[in-house]
């Protein structure tokens, strides 16, 4: 027997697991920070000692997860999409999903490990051993410091790329943007309060005046591309092909709230560089305007990362303005749901690629599922640049070469956490890992939505 927070665990080999009697006894939370996201890890425990992995979207609450607590507790986890069905309700768009998300993570996780499966296997089985990784990628500077920088992840196996390139770059660029007076100065200003060395997002950024900024959607901020601006963003991305070469793909993210008309005129001046996708250009729930841009430009289109469940993928399919949806496994639905957004996406002649910018929890999460989907290309990695990152599981989560290898390890693959890391690199809003939760075991409502 082990001790963990006062609460005693029994250690047992999961052959001798009765599935059928299983129930989950408990739910708690870890917060590490500078991952470079913040990350919220999730522990759900059961009767029988054995212990599922789970986390909630990056920059998301632990207390979309919470809330579900008392909903769940008693039932089997291997009954995943019993649970599902009965909690998905509490999910929403981008990291309001994060909760339902990862109860179903740690539940695949729980069902794997007690009937002595591999993740993937739930799934329905495998159609590659290694997953192709890409990862993002910052720079300072102009368009041929980026390639160098891309070629450096060239250089450490790495076969996909991908790079912002958008407004952000233009900010301090005389005439190359347009704007209400003052807007941009205003941006500049809220950029550096609430953006942190490591890339988290500063909770301020979701307070007060900065809400507004940085949730004012595509059309409406007023912000426009001038023919400068154009041209610096085209020069930019010729000089990173010029360094890079032609042969390897690369996709480019964060464009920046823009209006549509802006994006044609970008995406157009770009069609000569062969992109592999241009990312999340539009607010994803603007279909007609999607369908719009598809047929305004053949820069491939593709986004997902914030659509939760899969018949909130399906109008853009059915639009055919996508080549490529990237969903996040934290904010589709989980493993299943994901699995099941990816056969559609084949339907339609879309291939999938996955968004993840968490810590290896989702990251192990996303290789089962990327394993199990036929139309799979891609999974991100945000945390190259992190060098204890991988070390945050045992045994350590390595992308060498740029792919990571399928385990056949039972459940999601992770023998334990690393709780000293996890207690080095805890949150200051929550520096006890695993701490009690038992406020949330009777948390209740009628959750019936009909009558």
């Amino acid at each position: 027997m082990v001790k963990e927070n006062g609460t005693i665990l029994i250690t047992m080999n999961i052959n001798k697991v009765n599935p059928a009697t299983l129930k989950i006894t408990d739910m708690r939370f870890a917060d590490i920070d500078g991952a470079p996201k913040r990350c919220t890890l999730m522990k759900l425990y059961t009767n029988q000692g054995l212990v599922g992995y789970g986390e909630v979207r990056d920059a998301s609450s632990r207390t979309y997860a919470a809330m579900l607590k008392s909903r769940i507790l008693g039932e089997n986890p291997c009954n995943v999409e019993k649970i599902f069905r009965r909690i998905k309700q509490f999910g929403g768009d981008s990291r309001q999903a994060g909760g339902v998300c990862a109860v179903e993570l740690a539940c695949m996780d729980l069902c794997g490990k007690a009937w002595g499966v591999p993740a993937w296997q739930l799934l329905g089985g495998k159609w590659r051993d290694e997953i192709r990784c890409y990862c993002d990628t910052d720079s300072e500077g102009g368009g041929r410091d980026m390639g160098a920088a891309l070629k450096a992840r060239m250089k450490m196996g790495f076969t996909f790329l991908k790079m912002d390139l958008g407004i952000e770059l233009l900010t301090n660029v005389k005439d190359a943007l347009i704007a209400p007076l003052g807007y941009l100065e205003y941006m500049r200003k809220m950029k550096h309060v609430v953006q942190t060395p490591h890339g988290s997002i500063d909770p301020r950024a979701m307070r007060g005046e900065a809400f507004e900024l940085f949730t004012t959607a595509h059309g409406h901020t007023g912000i426009h591309i001038t023919e400068k601006g154009l041209d610096y963003l085209e020069k930019y991305m010729a000089d990173v092909r010029d360094v890079i070469g032609w042969e390897v793909p690369i996709a480019i993210d964060h464009i920046g709230h823009i209006p549509y008309e802006d994006c044609v005129q970008l995406l157009r001046r770009l069609e000569k560089y062969h992109l592999s996708w241009a990312e999340d250009v539009l607010p994803w729930r603007n279909t007609e305007q999607w369908k719009h841009l598809h047929a305004a430009t053949t820069t491939p289109l593709g986004t997902g990362e914030d659509i939760y469940l899969k018949e909130n993928f399906k109008p853009l399919l059915e639009s055919h303005a996508l080549a490529v949806v990237h969903p996040d496994l934290l904010t589709a639905g989980g493993m299943a749901e994901t699995k099941k957004v990816g056969d559609m996406a084949e339907d339609y002649g879309v291939q999938m690629n996955l968004h993840m910018a968490e810590s290896p929890i989702a990251c192990m999460a996303a290789v089962h599922v990327a394993a199990a989907t036929r139309n799979f290309m891609a999974l991100e990695l945000h945390s190259v640049d992190v060098p204890w990152w991988g070390d945050l599981v045992k045994p350590a989560l390595s992308y060498k070469g740029g792919f990571i290898k399928v385990p056949d390890k039972p459940g999601l693959g992770i023998d334990e956490l690393n709780e000293k890391l996890i207690k080095k690199q805890s949150c200051a809003d929550f520096p006890q890992p695993w701490a009690s939760t038992k406020e949330w075991d009777r948390e209740w409502s009628n959750d019936r939505r009909w009558s």
